[in-house]
């Protein structure tokens, strides 16, 4: 409470009808989202009072009245309203939510909001038992025993504290809403008032006034105590007590958690220190003939309201900057209806079409939101002509032959005709469109920009909001997201990422930070260095980037990124996590996100970048170098700190006075001067004045840095209407730093100083924006990030190219929906609709500066690091590669398998007529992974077989088709060398970067739930290989193992060894088919004997026993092929490794002899390994 406080509006609190006499406040509450006062009054009626003036906003009847309101508090939907017996649920402009009444609602007196945030909360009274209730549904959840009857509640540092009559407090656990600590307090009598904030609790009460008539057994007669009581919430220890005489109310400051308000009833107020208790601050409310009745103290602590027995509210404060709400979300007004303009008529054969409508761009009153629309009847469905032409009359009408082309009681609904132009047809999954063989059919993506081009919305969404734009949701078929088509809604040469992992909400920022070029190469480089600590981010998004940039256009999903991110502790403390924080805007939660990420992507590059460095390259390149100076305004003392900076929030000027409305035109190069060189008033303690002062604090800038990164922080109604101007935001600004003070410049200023050249100015550019996205009513707000570049080819975004003369062309990054736009669209914000959250400029002296010099500096020693003494016990099963001899090159195969665990179980709703809806597939998790040598002596032999330790529960093992066992994978009871998730990718992630070929049966779905992309071509898919396309199906590598190498393999469980040295194995008779000439024949006669089989091998090899193979060549020489497909391989010793002289399973021709080059080989027996292979 500042000197210049004062009373600033009275009114009396308006009547419930047109004759009835004004009613006391019985409850009085200031909104935390908008500038409202809200009070209930004895008959169940709450009034809301909008601004300074207190000018009545809403009144409507919450409560019988019978009941008094007793408590209001607030949440996203609205106003919570507490009587003795209901509970009451309104939005701010009075609608009703939903009203809660139960006959066990005998007293209620008090609520507060438990652990999870706003959707939960506990309600109690004078009576035996307690409710939490679900604010979402407004039903109760469970009914708890009260320990005692409660008559205050509030939530202060880790409890809820309530206030028995008796004038004892009880610290309530949030979660279990058990007793943690009882309080007996000084107020024998009872309290009166307590409040409490941080840690701190603060309680005033009566105690019995001794009398001559309490002696003779007369009534008791109580009296204010003289004392407030303090409690330290984290000590749980009493402090010592404030001397204030008849202390009746208290309020804590919302943002001093050490200073509070104490008042008497008769008017009296001080203003109090709880760790300073001796100073003294006095004022008198103006409430000579009555007495205060309630006390409140605003969000912001800069207004006071004070109720009193004459049913008025007087309002306290400022009046030159009094405001509820530190960030007030804009308040809804009804629109004021215009006169109508008079139009003389004159002309009476006018036509009245003359008249024209008005133009409306937003949505009319008469647009009632879908969930409100009901169609009721349909029109009649059409009868087939067929039907009509063999229709026989009737006296009760006519009868024909049913034609049978719907299924019983199955009728067309007519409702949807017409309808197929009005939203975007998802498109068919992938197997549909094999099925139908047909260009005609598909849709293809021209048609599809095009259609979302001239697409009319429907009525859930907003009219303004381009269909790119919109929400874009997976579908899932029988087979999971690899039916998806994704291909659909990115035809660019940039990969999107998928959204059905939990945090995708961070996608947009990803993309952005990827388009960065020195993020991109500092990230890439230390994911080439020997980094092995767990849950560094740097090395995930060095990941990432390079899985985006060999996508090339290919969808991609961040789930080791977003694994890692969510394993964080501080994320989740933080509320950066999805599932913890449900009803946090998303603007908010990603610009948090953006200073979390780019705090810790810092840290994690400084652990690799020496001993204890000053500033390494990261914080060279992202931080912002200032030295904070905090000057006394009482003393002038100075305290100059060093600080740093890695994001902005851009601070905006305040709204204009009314006396000075034609101010000049706010530029964003002067908000973001403002922003960074931010100056602020605060109370914090003075050492030389050995109290709490008001401390000026200023920045001066030191250095910048070549990456700016801004949070747009758009709260204010002035700050929307800044961006809603066209081209505010620029691409391009200069900044000047000089002694200490830093200079923006923007649009023709910025042109005139660099032709001057007198100060060294640093141009940048913007590289992206992150907007988020309010579609409409019925659709859920999201983020898209919009880029600069054009799509030339892979990663030739403008700023992020290594063509310095490539000009710019936006993309727009929504999810995995990728799509060029113009600079115009991307830069257009709608505060209705389109509002920026993140920007991102960089030096232009920086931009093109590709580097890609980390592909030659790969550190590979993790490939010849032995985790356990036991891997080297049994060489012929396991050997590590040699530096020396087999160090991996461009061109080296390698076998590949990995097998996986079930850490999650896919969502399925089933819908009224018994069909199935994937709405979230199960997420499986990396357990084993297996790479064998593909070439050399040693072919066939294992360099990694890793067991990967997994900390999270796993719901199926998958034990017949993994191999893997429970307690495999705890590192308590594992049998195996377990390492970590990261170690096992970091293998892969260095073979495939020094250019290995990868060989295995059905990689690409392996290669996405590792989370890896590999180029086609260093693939070789064994499922490809064996593969007629007219044919329509893959074959299984058991079945393949069966038919050509006669092997029975995957009896019990599968082995990832044994099915990567299967696959290899496979590669190589490919090759010998190949070199042979029979390719063709031998496939044909694979899907010819396995459509007799069913395409499944048997469990034996004495099933083909006798079975003869005639392969006839068709080219011109007429060559046939014929032989046994009898017996079993014997070549190779028992461990599984190949021999020198027959291969890997390598059959002897029946005549002892060595086949000669090109000649016809017998099914299933070729040469030794390699033999025409392009690998030798």
């Amino acid at each position: 409470m500042e000197a210049d406080w004062d009373e600033v509006t009275r009114i009396a609190l308006p009547p419930p009808g047109v004759h009835a006499l004004p009613t006391p406040v019985s409850a009085i509450a200031f909104d935390t989202g908008q500038e409202l006062l809200w009070a209930g009054n004895e008959y169940g009626r709450m009034v809301s009072f909008y601004g300074l003036e207190l000018q009545k906003y809403t009144s409507y009847k919450a409560h019988p009245s019978t009941e008094a309101v007793k408590q209001i508090l607030f949440c996203d939907k609205g106003v919570i309203s507490l009587s003795p017996r209901s509970i009451h649920l309104a939005s701010r402009r009075g609608l009703t939510i939903w009203h809660l009444s139960n006959e066990k609602f005998k007293d209620l007196r008090c609520m507060s909001f438990a652990s999870k945030g706003t959707q939960e909360l506990l309600v109690a009274g004078c009576q035996s038992e307690m409710f939490k209730i679900d604010t979402e549904k407004g039903t109760i959840v469970q009914t708890l025993p009260a320990e005692a009857h409660y008559t205050l509640m509030k939530r202060g540092g880790q409890y809820i504290c309530s206030a028995t009559p008796t004038g004892s407090i009880h610290l309530l656990d949030p979660s279990t809403f058990a007793n943690v600590r009882e309080w007996k307090t000084a107020h024998s009598g009872g309290l009166t008032d307590m409040d409490a904030r941080s840690d701190f609790l603060v309680t005033c009460g009566w105690s019995p006034r001794p009398s001559h008539h309490q002696q003779h057994g007369g009534p008791v007669h109580l009296q204010h105590d003289p004392l407030a009581n303090v409690f330290d919430l984290k000590t749980l220890v009493p402090l010592p007590p404030i001397n204030f005489p008849g202390a009746a109310f208290v309020r804590m400051h919302p943002r001093m958690s050490t200073t509070g308000i104490l008042a008497s009833i008769t008017g009296q107020m001080q203003v109090i220190d709880i760790m300073n208790p001796n100073t003294i601050y006095l004022r008198q409310a103006n409430v000579y003939d009555t007495q205060i009745t309630a006390l409140e103290l605003a969000p912001s602590g800069d207004a006071l309201a004070i109720t009193d027995g004459f049913c008025q509210i007087h309002l306290w404060g400022s009046p030159a900057k009094m405001q509820f709400t530190e960030y007030s979300n804009p308040t809804e007004f009804p629109d004021t209806v215009a006169p109508p303009p008079s139009i003389e008529w004159s002309a009476k054969d006018e036509p009245l079409n003359k008249v024209g409508m008005p133009y409306y761009r937003e949505t009319l009153l008469s647009a009632w939101p879908s969930h409100m629309v009901y169609e009721v009847g349909a029109p009649a469905a059409k009868i087939d002509p067929a039907l009509l032409a063999s229709l026989k009359r009737s006296e009760l009408g006519g009868f024909a032959p049913n034609p049978r082309k719907t299924l019983r009681n199955q009728v067309a609904n007519t409702r949807v005709e017409g309808r197929g132009q009005q939203s975007l047809v998802p498109p068919k999954f992938l197997s549909e469109k094999a099925r139908e063989m047909s260009q005609d059919s598909e849709r293809r993506m021209s048609d599809a920009i095009d259609a979302f081009g001239d697409m009319v919305l429907d009525g859930a969404t907003k009219k303004d909001v381009p269909v790119m734009y919109r929400n874009v949701e997976i579908k899932y078929s029988k087979f999971g997201v690899d039916d998806f088509d994704f291909e659909y809604y990115n035809k660019t040469t940039f990969s999107g990422l998928e959204t059905h992992i939990t945090n995708s909400y961070a996608n947009p920022l990803l993309q952005l930070y990827r388009f960065i070029p020195l993020v991109r190469n500092l990230s890439l480089q230390h994911a080439a260095t020997s980094c092995l600590f767990e849950n560094c981010l740097m090395c995930e998004m060095g990941f990432l980037v390079d899985m985006l940039e060999k996508a090339g256009g290919g969808n991609c999903q961040a789930t080791n990124f977003l694994r890692t991110f969510s394993c964080l502790s501080s994320a989740s403390s933080l509320g950066l996590l999805e599932e913890h924080t449900p009803n946090t805007p998303l603007t908010v939660m990603i610009q948090s996100l953006n200073r979390f990420l780019l705090d810790k992507l810092a840290t994690d590059f400084r652990q690799m970048s020496g001993p204890s460095p000053e500033q390494s390259h990261m914080d060279y390149a992202i931080t912002t170098v200032a030295m904070t100076t905090i000057r006394c305004a009482h003393c002038l003392m100075e305290i100059k700190r060093p600080g740093t900076n890695f994001v902005h929030d851009l601070v905006y000027p305040p709204k204009p006075n009314r006396n000075n409305m034609r101010s000049h035109r706010v530029t964003f190069s002067q908000v973001l001067k403002a922003s960074v060189e931010r100056q602020e008033q605060t109370r914090g303690w003075c050492d030389r004045c050995k109290r709490y002062q008001l401390l000026n604090t200023r920045k001066s800038i030191e250095r910048v840095p070549d990456v700016l990164m801004i949070n747009a922080a758009v709260h204010s109604p002035e700050a929307k209407q800044l961006w809603s101007m066209p081209n505010w935001l620029p691409a391009e600004i200069g900044i000047i730093v000089d002694k200490g003070q830093f200079f923006c410049y923007e649009g023709q200023d910025l042109k005139l100083h660099i032709q001057r050249g007198v100060y060294n100015i640093q141009v940048y550019e913007l590289v992206g924006v992150v907007a988020d996205i309010n579609s409409g009513e019925n659709q859920k707000p999201h983020l898209v990030s919009v880029i600069d570049g054009k799509s030339i080819c892979q990663f030739s975004l403008a700023p992020s190219s290594r063509d310095v003369s490539a000009t710019s062309q936006w993309h727009l990054f929504n999810d995995f929906l990728v799509r060029s736009t113009t600079q115009d669209s991307a830069l257009r914000f709608d505060p209705s609709w389109k509002v920026p959250s993140v920007l991102a400029y960089q030096a232009k002296a920086a931009s093109h500066a590709i580097d890609d010099s980390w592909k030659e500096n790969l550190d590979p020693s993790l490939l010849y690091r032995r985790w356990s003494a036991s891997q080297e016990e049994n060489p012929d099963r396991f050997h590590l590669l040699s530096p020396t001899v087999e160090a991996p090159r461009p061109g080296t195969p390698v076998a590949i398998d990995a097998e996986f665990v079930a850490l999650q179980r896919e969502e399925i709703e089933i819908k009224a007529d018994g069909t199935r809806e994937t709405i979230r597939p199960s997420r499986l998790g990396l357990a084993r992974v297996s790479v064998l040598r593909g070439a050399g002596l040693d072919e066939g032999l294992p360099f990694i077989d890793d067991y990967i330790a997994i900390s999270e529960p796993v719901v199926d093992y998958l034990t017949t088709y993994s191999g893997i066992h429970p307690g495999d994978l705890d590192r308590n009871t594992s049998r195996h060398t377990l390492v970590s998730l990261k170690v096992a990718y970091k293998k892969l992630f260095l073979l495939l970067n020094l250019g290995c070929v990868f060989v295995g049966h059905g990689l690409l779905k392996d290669f996405r739930t590792i989370n890896i992309h590999v180029p086609r071509s260093q693939v070789v898919d064994t499922v490809d290989l064996f593969f007629i396309p007219a044919r329509q199906r893959k074959l299984n590598l058991r079945f393949l193992a069966y038919l050509i190498l006669r092997e029975d393999i995957q009896m019990e469980e599968h082995d990832s060894v044994e099915d990567a040295r299967t696959a290899l194995r496979l590669w190589r008779k490919y090759e010998e088919f190949c070199e042979a000439g029979v390719l063709v024949q031998t496939l044909n006669w694979v899907y010819q004997e396995g459509r007799g089989m069913q395409f499944r091998a048997p469990g034996a090899v004495k099933q083909l026993e006798g079975a003869a193979v005639k392969l006839v060549d068709g080219g011109g020489g007429g060559s046939s092929i014929s032989g046994s497909v009898a017996g079993s391989s014997t070549s190779g010793t028992a461990s599984g490794r190949p021999d020198t002289a027959g291969g890997f399973g390598a059959e002897t021709p029946e005549g002892g002899g060595t086949p000669r080059r090109g000649a016809a080989v017998p099914f299933g027996r070729g040469a030794g390994p390699g033999f025409g292979s392009p690998m030798r």
